[in-house]
């Protein structure tokens, strides 16, 4: 896919790996709408890159179905969607008050696979009603799995079950779509640079950083965006899960 003067929609855009995939995606001439529901975040970034903010919980069926054709209209037709948004709060299935709250489950999952779904759902329909471009290929779905779909951590049940369903989304979808022309593809990160790691004491930082073989460090932000970058123009990516994770193999704890 030649990016250039296409549109992208980017969720979970006004920070991290989102927002590193929207300025790459804007360098390379694409239409961008940045989707986040930080309101200050999203408009930041979209004033850096060019690109157009949108306020929205991606878990809302509701309210994406009503400001998604707005979103498409921006961007002049969506032809890749990047799912980026997501949570990752910590908590045991058993912790020292008791059994892990159902509703803190359910939201960890709301957020990250049913609002990766929601939006995929709703791309792939708008995706569906453009004209082909070269291979026949209409559009592209990447979604955000991690490292913890596979080796999840304690703590991380509901965190690994989310992403978990997020890779194992990947296929029967890319399998659906393919009449369509409509590519789908997961990347599975491990330890990123991104807020929420970031905001740990360092010492936390530089003893997770030292369990990744090579290289010995968090990912960037920006080597995430490369590989969507390398998806786009690659048509045979389709249907798996791509780890982005510098040979690490998550332990236990």
């Amino acid at each position: 896919m030649r990016l250039e003067g296409l549109g992208a929609i980017v969720t979970g855009g006004g920070s991290g790996l989102g927002a590193a995939t929207v300025a790459a995606l804007a360098a390379a001439g694409m239409r961008v709408a940045v989707v986040d529901r930080e309101e200050a975040r999203a408009r930041e970034v979209a004033e850096r890159t060019g690109a157009v903010a949108f306020v929205l919980d991606v878990a809302d069926a509701a309210a994406t179905e009503g400001v998604f054709p707005a979103i498409a209209e921006a961007v002049g037709g969506p032809r890749l969607l990047v799912n980026c948004a997501g949570i990752a709060p910590a908590a045991r299935i058993v912790g020292r008050d008791g059994p892990m709250p159902l509703s803190a489950f359910e939201q960890v999952v709301r957020v990250n696979l049913l609002g990766t779904f929601n939006m995929l759902r709703l791309a792939a329909h708008a995706m569906g009603g453009l004209e082909p471009l070269e291979d026949d290929e209409r559009g592209l779905i990447v979604n955000t799995a991690s490292v913890a779909a596979f080796e999840g951590q304690i703590g991380q049940a509901a965190y690994a079950a989310s992403k978990g369903g997020v890779a194992s989304l990947t296929l029967p979808a890319a399998r659906e779509l393919a009449g369509r022309g409509i590519r789908v593809v997961a990347i599975a990160p491990s330890l990123f640079a991104t807020p929420m790691l970031l905001s740990m004491p360092e010492t936390v930082q530089r003893s997770l950083a030292a369990t990744v073989p090579f290289p010995a460090r968090f990912g960037r932000p920006e080597e995430y965006a490369s590989l969507v970058l390398e998806i786009a123009c690659n048509p045979m990516l389709n249907g798996c899960v791509l780890r982005l994770d510098g040979a690490l193999r998550m332990p236990a704890r």
